[in-house]
């Protein structure tokens, strides 16, 4: 199984630097770092890391030298000009002259096609996860009864929020099976006077602490970059020429499940946490310390240290 890293994004509210490399484990390890580790020990057999050209040989030397000898690695790269060939003109859709960021997260997932062979799970760069979200997901394709259904890992909303700003959380509608039946995104999140809540352009909103959310921690099937690419075609139709329009995975989950897929959501009690803001660093600097210090972690993580 090949797990897909996104780790292309243009971090605006991060700050200068990269996040996707940011030092925050005793070592110096990143969130990456971390995420391989618990891959590996998982029993995933493959890393595709979607980067972008400018860091691309950063990123092939550093991870290369970390676990070229432990697991599979390949590195793709995410860029604006990389698009589908439009089949009525046989040429790229023309793009704004203003755009610099890449398609999103959908577009970001489409660049690792080559590099994937069968069931594939798609996490951002930046987000810890904890391992059980990994082992769970690696039982769930071993025990997969519809070769056409796939999944995503659930959070509980309390659990993501960041103390220093708004975040954007997709919000899960499930069923009485704990399947996915709806997903949207909300943005400008945050605690607000003990409660959280949510504005749009109607007001604010309250959001229930338990609603379960979407940290794009997803798992598919190989045949599902069929519909991803004719998705991601038919998108570029209406939004080429767009200066920020983009193309995400929950337009995949959705056209899957049109499809008659179900998406089935593995439910994590697990704290998450990330570096959206530069002042999160501290934070998870101190949580990744306290797992090292309990024997979670070995430090540095490449070594040779196995899991408790």
């Amino acid at each position: 199984m090949t797990l897909v890293i996104l780790a292309a994004g243009m971090a605006s509210r991060f700050g200068a630097g990269l996040k996707q490399i940011e030092g925050l484990g005793p070592s110096g390890e990143t969130i990456i770092d971390y995420s391989i580790y618990d891959a590996i020990h998982a029993g995933f057999s493959k890393i595709a890391l979607v980067i972008r050209e400018a860091t691309h040989e950063h990123f092939a030397k550093t991870f290369t030298e970390k676990y070229g000898d432990k697991i599979k690695l390949e590195f793709v790269d995410q860029e604006l000009h990389k698009i589908p060939i439009c089949a009525e003109t046989g040429r790229a859709p023309s793009l704004h002259p203003e755009r610099q960021k890449p398609w999103g997260t959908g577009h970001a997932v489409l660049m690792a096609k080559d590099a994937v062979e069968g069931p594939f799970v798609v996490i951002n760069g930046d987000d810890f996860y904890g391992r059980e979200a990994f082992v769970d997901i690696v039982k769930y394709f071993k025990n997969i009864e519809n070769a056409n259904d796939f999944c995503m890992v659930g959070y509980a909303l309390n659990k993501t929020l960041s103390d220093f700003g708004t975040v954007s959380r997709g919000v899960c509608e499930l069923d009485e099976n704990q399947r996915l039946q709806a997903i949207t995104e909300r943005v400008s999140i945050q605690r607000v006077n003990g409660n959280i809540e949510y504005s749009d352009e109607t007001g604010t909103h309250a959001l229930p602490e338990n609603t379960k959310v979407s940290m794009n921690f997803w798992g598919f099937q190989k045949q599902h970059f069929e519909v991803l690419e004719q998705g991601f075609k038919d998108f570029l139709k209406n939004h080429s020429n767009e200066l920020k329009s983009e193309y995400y995975i929950p337009t995949l989950a959705s056209l899957l499940m049109q499809n008659g897929s179900h998406c089935d959501v593995l439910s994590s009690d697990a704290q998450w946490f990330g570096i959206t803001y530069k002042e999160d660093v501290s934070e998870a600097k101190q949580r990744l310390a306290e797992l090292t210090e309990n024997g979670v972690y070995p430090t540095p993580v490449w070594g040779n240290g196995n899991p408790t």
